[in-house]
């Protein structure tokens, strides 16, 4: 009797050491990527069979056996994973325990519209596109919030997990913003002739447009204060390109110049009616702070830099030079 046990444990021991040694082995995959699916309540049999039937080269039975024994009750998150060349039967219920789900990446670049934000999302690798056939009022309330979009995201380069929704995404970049907005309002000039953070955010965009150089971004900020100061319209191409939307062929007319929008700053005082692009913390900043600098005017040099005047014949004589005379 005391051989059998002895023999019984030997066995146990030996099988004990072989599962462990096999759970550090690389899991063999039919392909170099294996996507997998876990819904909500799924426990180790539903995981390790749609594990198999995604392209994993281990018999059903023996991952079931594993997951049961390394993961903690079946404590799995549910959501989108990859097993990769390499992944091991351990790491593969790490994986499952700590929600280590498949990412992705998904760029708002500083100064885009809300189209070129939608585009990129539409765009996006296994992201799921609840809001593509949502109009921007729609989008907004999905959103929870009311008005309109343009303005609302931060750029920067955002992760999410594969097969999430876009909603989720958009809601990120939208608390992001509101985060970065309320610090540059916190933080402004009090002397900035601007009555709340929406308009910081409008003013922040325009700045976004108009600045190809960086270290100009706060005077271009000072300009624009100083006349928003001193009641002069803002007389910025910027808006009336954002007022002509998609008939905008990329040639600025004078007769665009002319012609009244709501957006249009050569025919109307004051700041329009939304943001016209996504601003970055620079431009948050240079609006909240501008340059202590009298210039009303500037005009490109030609080398992505721009002339700052004070006054109309200064900025004429500027325009001579680096216009005309171009």
């Amino acid at each position: 009797m005391r051989k059998l046990i002895i023999t019984i444990v030997a066995f146990l021991l030996l099988a004990a050491a072989a599962g462990y040694w096999w759970s550090g082995q690389p899991l063999a995959l039919k392909q170099p990527v294996i996507d997998l699916q876990v819904k909500q309540g799924d426990g180790a049999q539903q995981i390790s069979a749609s594990a198999v039937q995604a392209g994993v080269d281990t018999p059903s039975w023996l991952l079931d056996l594993w997951l049961r024994i390394g993961g903690r009750m079946g404590n799995f998150k549910a959501g989108a994973y990859e097993l990769k060349r390499g992944d091991t039967p351990r790491s593969f219920v790490n994986k499952l325990i700590k929600g280590e789900f498949a990412m992705r990446k998904v760029r708002i670049g500083e100064g885009w519209n809300i189209r070129q934000v939608r585009a990129a999302l539409a765009k996006a690798e296994a992201l799921r596109h609840d809001t593509q056939d949502m109009s921007d009022e729609q989008l907004m309330e999905a959103l929870g919030r009311s008005g309109h979009p343009e303005g609302m995201f931060f750029p920067d380069t955002y992760k999410y997990a594969k097969y999430s929704s876009d909603v989720e995404l958009l809601k990120l970049a939208m608390r992001t913003m509101d985060r970065k907005l309320e610090a540059a309002w916190e933080g402004r000039d009090p002397e900035l002739p601007i009555k709340s953070p929406y308009d910081l955010l409008k003013l922040a965009s325009i700045i976004e447009k108009e600045t190809g150089h960086s270290a100009d971004r706060t005077q271009v900020a000072a300009v624009f204060s100083n006349r928003l100061k001193i009641g002069m319209r803002l007389q910025t191409d910027p808006t009336v390109i954002y007022g002509l939307g998609e008939s905008f062929d990329g040639n600025l007319r004078r007769r665009d110049l002319e012609s009244d929008t709501p957006y249009n700053s050569y025919t109307r005082a004051g700041l329009p009616p939304t943001p016209i692009s996504m601003p970055g913390a620079a431009s948050l900043a240079a609006a909240a702070n501008p340059a202590d600098s009298k210039a009303l005017y500037f005009v490109a040099r030609g080398d992505g830099t721009s002339q700052f005047s004070e006054t109309l014949t200064e900025h004429n004589r500027a325009v001579n030079k680096y216009i005309r005379g171009r």
